[in-house]
């Protein structure tokens, strides 16, 4: 057998740079670079090899290593995660950084692959820097952290473990049903080693996913479900995105006059003004898709993972006959709330229902209802988009402005956790398909600037504007200053309301006083943090780190910003004051949370008491 002798980091490189997916035909490069922070557990290890110029991966600079993951995971979300990022961190600090983006990625099934270097395999110079000793379990390092929230999870501590670590990692990155986080620890000293790697090992590879046909039985099945349904309802998720089975859902839902709710990873896939597509759906979601959600009798989930938020802790549907079925490729996902789980590719499932025999001269009874929920929710929209305020800009408004008037039909948005998403999920109007990317399996907050790059490199050729609260960029945005370094414009606007007001409104909803989630200073009297409120420049920061700054009161000054970002070549942020308490409101939904049973609050017991009555309408499994 042919070998090559190479240390074990300048194998990985050469391993991930030869490996391609095979998609409907398409065959593309899988691993397209990788993200990282260099620190001593990884510089002289991986680093030498991505230095090295054998190596034809690019290397992008980090400036966080949460920030590096979940520019990746944007980055594979953006394509439709057929093509993906590396990370790779020091040891200690650096690599326990990345575990919220190793969460937020398998969380939304987003392939992303984390090389956290690790402590030395010899263990000669232990402890060294940035170890942390477990006495109890000497194998048990900061990077075992990972463990709970990756996919696949490895160390190799010995040169030649690479090769079984590496063929395991791509099984699960190319896994549509078990895709995520992928983690292999890298110890610093096994990186540096050499080893004599068979050559066939580097040659190119591909991995094929290929859709998972329904079986016949599987659509017979479904088929007279749906046809014993007389108000039937979809809820699309995410893997209508990246089925990439748009076109076949608007298809079913119109063959049979079946109105559908998008979930935050499936809006977009359909357009908004579709007569079927009822906005989003849950505790985020529009009056349209929650009102017949309470009166469905069949939920047909597509492609998604019916999150708490999507189904209003399970409150949603209020139709005491109402079943559930779920088309999906992910049997975890295809088996909640007890449905009849339909193990398969949605493209494929929804196109073969088109002409079941079970189905032929079906149609829904929910008639001209569709209709008019659907005409009322514009309605609601339109008021939202337009509505004056005495003072400052609401939040609703802001969305309006941008959506309707300012931004290009063709750019991306981008947003990710507070109260931003939910109105978002609400009232935006997507006009061109896959336009609109959101994480909020994970509700990270951090995430929507780092998401920002990854989906320009992933499209540099589009505009992207992420839309966030003042206290998620303030959580993380250094990865603005990497979009500089790179060249790679993004549109940043940021949504002033001085707090955590999201939170705000979930405390005060449950009887709480305001407490600790504005941004106030601290009382001299009272000792809280009930203060004046704290005034911060946001576009003063941004043209610290290079970008340009921009600041908006009035719907006239935010047309003027948005007319100069997007004629600008850098990156850009305008800092947009909104009043506190301009979202939107819940739209005939409900979500349960720990509320306190006893307290000396009686607004609290009261509210204790009210969640005990919603709690009796949930669905138990």
């Amino acid at each position: 057998m042919k070998t090559v002798r190479l240390t074990m980091a300048q194998a990985l490189l050469r391993f991930l740079d030869n490996q391609y997916v095979w998609f409907d035909g398409e065959e593309s490069k899988f691993v397209e670079g990788v993200f990282g922070i260099f620190g001593h557990g990884c510089v002289v290890g991986i680093g030498e090899a991505l230095a090295d110029s054998a190596n034809t991966l690019p290397f992008y600079q980090a400036k966080n290593e949460q920030g590096a993951v979940h520019a990746a995971t944007a980055f594979a979300k953006e394509h439709n995660r057929r093509k993906i990022m590396a990370v790779t961190s020091s040891i200690g600090p650096g690599a326990l950084n990345m575990v919220v983006g190793a969460g937020t990625a398998t969380a939304n099934h987003i392939p992303v692959l984390l090389l956290p270097g690790d402590v030395f395999a010899s263990r000669q110079p232990d402890p060294v820097l940035q170890q942390i000793e477990i006495p109890h379990d000497y194998t048990n390092t900061a990077n075992d952290a990972f463990r709970s929230v990756s996919r696949y999870w490895d160390r190799v501590n010995r040169p030649e473990q690479l090769m079984s670590a590496l063929l395991n990692a791509m099984r699960t990155l190319t896994d549509m049903a078990e895709t995520g986080a992928v983690t292999i620890a890298l110890p610093q000293d096994v990186q540096g080693e050499a080893y004599d790697y068979p050559v066939e090992f580097f040659e190119k590879r591909v991995h094929y996913i290929e859709r998972r046909i329904p079986s016949q039985g599987q659509l017979d099945r479904l088929a007279e479900l749906i046809a014993s349904a007389k108000k039937p309802l979809v809820i699309a998720g995410g893997g209508v995105r990246y089925s990439e089975s748009g076109e076949a859902l608007a298809a079913f839902c119109e063959r049979y006059a079946i109105p559908f709710g998008e979930t935050q990873a499936g809006k977009g896939t359909v357009l908004w003004d579709n007569p079927y597509n009822m906005s989003g759906i849950g505790v985020t979601g529009s009056q349209a898709a929650n009102r017949l959600a309470k009166d469905a009798d069949l939920i047909v989930g597509v492609g998604t993972r019916f999150g708490d938020f999507t189904t209003c802790s399970k409150w949603l549907f209020q139709n005491p006959a109402c079943r559930f079925t779920s088309i999906n490729v992910a049997p975890a996902d295809a088996y909640k709330l007890n449905s009849l789980p339909i193990i398969a590719d949605a493209k494929l499932t929804l196109s073969a229902l088109l002409d079941h025999p079970a189905l032929q001269g079906y149609g829904s009874q929910w008639g001209e209802r569709l209709g008019e929920e659907k005409r009322l929710w514009d309605e609601e929209v339109d008021r939202l988009y337009t509505e004056e305020s005495p003072s400052l800009l609401s939040q609703a408004r802001v969305l309006g402005e941008l959506n309707d008037r300012l931004l290009p039909h063709s750019a991306i948005v981008i947003s990710g956790s507070g109260s931003v998403p939910s109105d978002m999920q609400r009232t935006w109007r997507t006009r061109v398909e896959g336009t609109y990317h959101m994480e909020y399996a994970f509700s990270c907050m951090g995430y929507e600037v780092a998401a920002g790059l990854g989906a320009k490199i992933a499209h540099p050729e589009r505009e992207i504007v992420v839309i966030i609260g003042d206290g998620a960029y303030t959580m993380l945005h250094t990865e603005l200053l990497t979009s500089i370094q790179e060249g790679k414009k993004i549109i940043v606007v940021v949504l002033d309301n001085a707090g955590f007001h999201c939170i705000d409104n979930l405390q005060t909803s449950q009887g709480i006083v305001h407490y600790g989630n504005e941004w106030r200073t601290r009382d001299e009297k009272s000792g809280l943090l009930s203060g004046a409120s704290l005034v911060v420049d946001y576009a003063l920061n941004a043209e610290s780190w290079g970008a340009v700054g921009l600041r908006a009161e009035n719907p006239e000054q935010l047309a003027h910003a948005v007319r100069q970002a997007l004629a600008e070549e850098r990156s850009t942020l305008i800092h947009c004051k909104v009043a506190p308490k301009s979202m939107t409101d819940g739209y005939e939904s409900w979500w349960r949370v720990g509320t306190a049973e006893v307290s000396n609050n009686p607004a609290v017991v009261e509210a204790w008491g009210e969640m005990q009555g919603e709690i009796a309408k949930t669905r138990k499994f």
